[in-house]
């Protein structure tokens, strides 16, 4: 009998959301706390996890004609200040670097919070020529920004991510390049993460600073708070004026090139949680979990039991399986992939050798099927992608049994009130003040004015007047 304890139970989201959350990031061993306020280490499973997002996006950026470079950890303080908007944007979280070896810098160093600086710098120093452009850059990397209030993967001091930057001769070309990716972000969070997202622009008071424009995606979680799950900026020439990067024509002119940058982080992986989850713990989607399958020997203390789950390993090679044949117990190592979120269950013991089967069960919503070993690795395929589908249309569900549709302030404290958190949609004048009464007075944010419009009323739901736009409306995270 082991020594080891039963997995331990965690939290109901129903009683504490938060806690049911912190409690999966760190029982489900993807993250564990250091002694800095706001750092994580990044543990083997949640790091696993983090890899396969990684490489399925790399491989798609490249796809596209990117390439990855990796820029220095530090800005000079004078390098930062040359975009007066983007340095005023980011100046509450940036980290300084002022000493060095024991002496005191001449110059304060920034620890890369975002690297647009950085790379317009690159950039001013290899453009000379239109035949120079364009440049499709991305990095993965970590950055830093100082967070007051700190929780996993959702705002850490320093989180990872991937920042594509991209130059360009015209503007059409960058913009094209700022939509394309916030195309390839949304697929990737639908077809691959399970996650259905709102696509769209940010509001002028929300968007990145420096940027002329922001595209963001938008996902709704289990408790009906938003998730901004990626963005893509359109900065037009505003930083190659502001760090005189220009280039020489086809007509031999001096122009200034146009630039975009995109991102996502480990922020996902707290979507993920927040998504799926449930109170057995993580629920993954087949593509990006470390393990896509485990099997889990019945009896396996009797004869012909690991032979025959060794032989299953090696018959299903086109995926990530994991055979359990430690000596905790069946139970105990039923909860344990249950809490890790693996997506497919393999049981096998005697009885089932007898009659040439075994027993799948799909974590997301716990139906057993018997199956014969022989069509086991076709079949298992099929569950995978009925795991794929089946977490996107509950996601699905959730977000439309919490969208409402207001046409007055009166209404939208109704409806939350009614049915909790969720997206609003609401017609908007395009005021920022009108946009910070509507947080001042509900609590929402905006998220973003979706790229499909819409029209719910004439009016703007804070003021009267004539609406511009639909926007989503959400409390955030």
């Amino acid at each position: 009998m082991s020594d080891k304890k039963f997995v331990e139970e965690i939290t109901s989201m129903d009683v504490d959301f938060a806690k049911w959350y912190t409690d999966i990031c760190v029982k489900a061993e993807l993250i564990e706390y250091t002694s800095v306020k706001g750092c994580m280490v990044l543990r083997p499973y949640g790091c696993a996890i983090w890899e396969n997002i990684r490489d399925i996006l790399d491989r798609r950026f490249k796809e596209l004609g990117h390439e990855n470079v990796c820029m220095p950890l530090f800005i000079p303080e004078s390098l930062l200040q040359k975009e007066k908007d983007h340095v005023k944007g980011f100046a509450p979280e940036v980290a300084w670097v002022t000493h060095g070896g024991g002496e005191e810098l001449t110059e304060r160093l920034c620890v890369r919070p975002t690297s647009e600086t950085l790379f317009c710098e690159h950039y001013a120093n290899i453009i000379h020529s239109y035949r120079d452009l364009p440049k499709l850059y991305n990095q993965w990397v970590s950055v830093v920004r100082w967070e007051k209030t700190t929780r996993p993967f959702l705002r850490t001091r320093e989180f990872w991510w991937q920042e594509g930057h991209t130059i360009h001769a015209t503007a059409e070309e960058a913009i094209e390049e700022t939509e394309r990716m916030l195309e390839v972000y949304a697929e990737f969070c639908e077809k691959t993460l399970s996650i259905p997202v709102i696509k769209g622009r940010k509001t002028e008071s929300d968007k990145f600073a420096g940027a002329e424009a922001t595209y963001a995606i938008e996902a709704l979680m289990h408790d009906g708070k938003s998730l901004q799950a990626g963005t893509s900026h359109y900065f037009g020439d505003l930083f190659a004026r502001a760090f005189e990067i220009t280039y020489s024509n086809k007509e031999n002119q001096k122009v200034y090139p146009f630039q975009t940058s995109w991102g996502i982080s480990t922020r996902l992986m707290g979507g993920i949680i927040m998504a799926h989850g449930d109170n057995q713990g993580l629920v993954l989607p087949p593509d990006i979990a470390p393990v896509q399958a485990v099997i889990i020997p019945v009896a396996q203390h009797k004869s012909g039991v690991l032979e025959k789950c060794g032989e299953i390993v090696a018959g299903l090679r086109d995926y990530r399986v994991k055979l359990d044949d430690s000596d905790n117990s069946v139970g105990w190592k039923f909860a344990e992939y249950e809490m890790k979120g693996v997506p497919v269950r393999i049981e096998i013991g005697p009885r089932d050798i007898l009659s040439e089967s075994c027993v799948l069960v799909t974590r997301h919503d716990g139906k057993k099927e018997t199956v014969p070993l022989t069509l086991l690795s076709d079949i298992l395929g099929k569950k995978l992608n009925d795991v794929r589908e089946g977490l996107f249309e509950k996601a699905k569900s959730n977000r439309e049994k919490h969208t409402y549709d207001c046409a007055s302030l009166d209404e939208i404290s109704k409806r939350l009130e009614e049915h909790g958190d969720g997206f609003v949609r609401a017609m908007w004048c395009g005021g920022e003040a009108c946009e910070e009464k509507m947080k001042e007075l509900t609590g929402l944010s905006s998220r973003c004015i979706p790229f499909e419009g819409g029209k719910i009323s004439d009016n703007c739901v804070i003021c009267g007047r004539q609406a511009e736009h639909l926007v989503y409306w959400g409390k955030a995270y």
